[in-house]
């Protein structure tokens, strides 16, 4: 992929859905995270969220059950690390969300605001979803800013991604109780037909819009997969009183 600059990675996004940025993080910074992402996991220190926890396809049914401790993210990551925190708020995250929502840009610590970390045996398959699902703000305009800390192929549970899925305006039907996308229907499996999922290398960056259709695969290789992921709106963007949303001090970039 050729260099763009963050007014054409901005126009990407926007008519894309998703954009990666290659190489956006050194090497040297990544392997840097990826430990103290491993060490954490070790630890298991909470806040985490478990497999069992969420229960979807692949995970352990129960903390009981094998595989029942699997983490599936260490959450907060912006008050876990100082590291993690340098990152969420570094000045090349600030500028690039500062083009695209023309105004001071917000990391949410409600949404995402983590280490994913998806294991071989245990990590599960994630259906077709969008982000904003769950989330509540004023407007469904947020950019969720996803670091591969290696690297992340369909084999080892890569993002699935629908190119131009953001605009359009689905009715509740074509979704699930658990408001996951509907792979029973036809009209449906014509946008997942469109997926595509992009190759990352160590350091690759993917900016994704929440109402992008995307997915997961489960991990098939022996490597535990490391990804750091944080979320962001525009300042006059807020959160809606007494929701989840709104239930963290944000941090203003």
């Amino acid at each position: 992929m050729s260099v763009q600059s963050k007014k054409e990675q901005v126009q990407a996004l926007r008519e894309r859905g998703f954009v990666v940025v290659p190489g956006l993080v050194s090497p040297e910074r990544c392997e840097e995270l990826k430990r103290i992402g491993e060490a954490q996991l070790r630890e298991a220190a909470a806040p985490i969220e478990f497999e069992a926890d969420l229960r979807y396809p692949g995970a352990p049914v129960s903390k009981e059950a094998p595989g029942g401790h699997t983490v599936r993210r260490l959450l907060d990551a912006y008050s876990r690390h100082p590291r993690f925190r340098e990152w969420a708020a570094s000045p090349e995250i600030a500028g690039w969300m500062e083009v695209y929502f023309g105004e001071t840009p917000v990391l949410s610590r409600a949404h995402h605001n983590c280490m994913m970390s998806k294991h071989p045996a245990y990590g599960s398959l994630t259906g077709w979803h969008r982000d904003v699902r769950y989330w509540s703000f004023e407007r469904d305009d947020l950019v969720s800013v996803w670091l591969a800390l290696g690297p992340e192929t369909v084999e080892n549970g890569g993002l699935w991604f629908v190119p131009g899925s953001q605009q359009e305006a689905f009715t509740s039907e074509r979704f699930d109780a658990s408001k996951f996308f509907r792979a029973d229907l036809p009209e449906n499996q014509a946008w997942i037909d469109r997926a595509v999922s992009p190759t990352l290398q160590t350091g690759d960056v993917v900016f994704f819009h929440c109402n992008t259709l995307h997915s997961a695969g489960q991990n098939q290789t022996d490597q535990v997969k490391f990804s750091l992921v944080f979320t962001y709106h525009g300042a006059s963007n807020v959160p809606l009183p007494g929701t989840r949303s709104a239930s963290l001090p944000e941090v203003s970039l």
